[in-house]
């Protein structure tokens, strides 16, 4: 058991899209990612995807409708629901997943991590 200092992990790294593992929680890893600018549209087949945020503003884009998220604030997407997360600023964000998730879900483009760094 250790304890972890968000602050301190989140002054390890500068690259946006790129979930660090800062822990394990029975099967899903606890990641921390920093983002900047839109994402990919992507959906996760088999895992539900939890965004706590914990500095800035994060919009969620959905098919039909839209989520702003501030700090303090979470939502859990259900799997199999297309989402694409919008940035405008630098947002710090906590990401609980199980551990085979790929951060851009059901596609494969630039932004997909196969390999993550724990931290």
């Amino acid at each position: 058991m250790n304890k972890i200092n968000l602050s301190q992990k989140f002054s390890l790294f500068n690259d946006f899209w790129s979930p660090k593992i800062v822990g394990e929680l029975n099967d899903s890893y606890i990641k921390l990612a920093k983002l900047k600018g839109e994402f990919d549209w992507h959906h996760h087949e088999n895992e539900d995807e939890l965004f706590l945020v914990v500095k800035g503003q994060l919009l969620i884009k959905f098919r039909d409708t839209e989520i702003s998220l501030e700090e303090g604030e979470l939502i859990v997407i259900p799997k199999g629901v297309d989402h694409l997360p919008i940035a405008t600023d630098e947002v710090h964000v906590i990401l609980i997943e199980p551990k085979g998730t790929l951060n851009t879900g059901n596609v494969i483009t630039e932004k997909t991590k196969q390999t993550l760094e724990a931290i």
